[in-house]
């Protein structure tokens, strides 16, 4: 039973040539042709739809920022070490090259000499850090990779090296960020390991086909309308006239010039003309499909992509973008928090000298809302609040402090913390004195 089952196999493969050397499929295979730091900046300044696979990432990762969660005090000196520092500028920066180019990283300026040792965040103190730098992985190497399988940092390199010198560079003194990541550390070469691809290189031929397609439409706008004159006997007279070629042209422009200036073409009786318009009606569709396979290898939406309108009827384009939020959420969450953890510790002892347990941030939301969803948050808000102190769960000044603290990061009155402050923390209640004559005390 099983050999005739395998011959049935068999014979059906043959006839339908699925699986054999006849599939026209069976020759298929993938080939990497790895792109070059050259041809990476060649497309990132030359093409448009490139600069914003490139850009815009970064952009959203970093446009809202994040609030930090402490005192007043804390926070204003945090957020003033980060503007010290350009921390925001910094990340973006590096998180644009390493999606150019593979990889980048920020160097922790410290002071410190030997910068092969591993950063110790407890031994800074105020002001700890002096600066960071963006670095490109042309400006960094990676050493030998680790093969200790009980250390955090398995097949990664155990340092980085400036290039160009022998100064070495411990991980711990670098937020690394990483372009596309790859599979197998052990299958790539000494330049790739401890890096990543270029964002570009798995959307290089969509974009090629979207801006191919694009100059080839741009070209037929050209051709859109073409005059076709008909001659009695031209190959013939072509060819055996050596001077009909001068006087057929000499024909054509005195007919172009007549026709532009009066609108009238004059012909001889035994001419033909006629025009031929090419129709366009079905190039949008195909430039369309083009454009949104390449938003799709993106991981772009076209409406944050072409910053236009979502197309169709009832159509908002709010799930697109809730989506790619989502997904650049996730590599906040995923990858720079990681990525910065050391930084955000040397940060914090910079700006406050000491690390208070309690400080954390949280990644602002990066959907707006609108008018008046902001006051449905601020009514509901002052509802959840209302019930909880009628409720009288918690203490009056820890759900004072904390309301305030609620309001303000929900930006339903942002300058509460201010007005608290000049006003002061309580209110005075008033006392018998402060009533009226006529009011009755009780």
């Amino acid at each position: 039973m099983g050999v005739i089952s395998y011959l049935s196999d068999k014979l059906i493969n043959l006839v339908s040539a699925l699986g054999t050397e006849r599939d026209k499929a069976a020759g298929s295979h993938y080939t990497l042709v790895p792109l070059t730091e050259h041809q990476a900046i060649a497309m990132y300044r030359g093409s448009w739809l490139a600069r914003k696979i490139i850009d815009i990432p970064p952009k959203d990762a970093t446009r809202r920022w994040r609030g930090w969660q402490a005192d007043s005090a804390q926070i204003e000196k945090i957020e003033a070490e980060e503007k010290r520092l350009q921390v925001r500028l910094k990340i973006k920066e590096a998180m644009t090259k390493a999606r150019l180019f593979g990889g980048a990283a920020i160097f922790i300026g410290t002071g410190e000499q030997d910068t092969a040792l591993q950063l110790a965040p407890e031994r800074l103190g105020a002001g700890g850090i002096r600066y960071l730098t963006v670095m490109t992985r042309r400006q960094l190497s990676p050493t030998e990779i680790e093969r200790d399988p009980q250390s955090d940092r398995y097949g990664k390199p155990k340092a980085y090296r400036l290039a160009g010198s022998a100064i070495d560079i411990h991980p711990s003194r670098l937020v690394i960020f990483v372009g596309a990541e790859l599979p197998d550390e052990d299958l790539l070469s000494g330049y790739e390991q401890g890096w990543g691809d270029s964002v570009l290189q798995s959307v290089l031929e969509s974009i090629k086909q979207s801006d191919a397609t694009m100059a080839n439409v741009a070209s037929l706008v050209f051709e859109a309308k073409v005059d076709i004159i008909r001659l009695p006997e031209f190959m013939n007279n072509l060819a055996n006239d050596p001077t009909y070629k001068e006087r057929v042209l000499e024909r054509t422009q005195l007919a172009a010039t007549a026709k532009g200036i009066n609108g009238t073409l004059l012909l001889d009786k035994e001419e033909e003309y006629e025009t031929k318009q090419a129709s366009f009606s079905t190039l949008p569709d195909v430039m369309d499909r083009f454009m949104q396979q390449v938003c799709g290898a993106a991981d772009i939406p076209a409406t944050r992509m072409l910053s236009q309108s979502p197309a169709g009827m009832n159509s908002t384009g709010d799930s697109d973008m809730r989506n790619y939020y989502d997904r650049v959420q996730a590599s906040q969450e995923l990858e720079i928090t990681p990525a910065m953890s050391v930084l955000d510790e040397a940060l914090i002892r910079s700006a406050l000298g000491t690390r208070p347990p309690e400080i954390h941030y949280v990644w602002n939301p990066l959907w707006q809302a609108t008018a008046k969803e902001k006051a449905d948050i601020g009514k509901t808000t002052a509802d959840t609040i209302k019930v909880l102190a009628d409720a009288k769960l918690y203490p009056t000044d820890a759900l004072s402090k904390a309301s305030a603290n609620l309001l303000v990061e929900l930006s339903v009155m942002p300058g509460l913390e201010a007005a608290i402050d000049d006003v002061g923390p309580e209110y005075p209640a008033a006392g018998p004195d402060d009533l009226p004559d006529d009011t009755p005390s009780t």
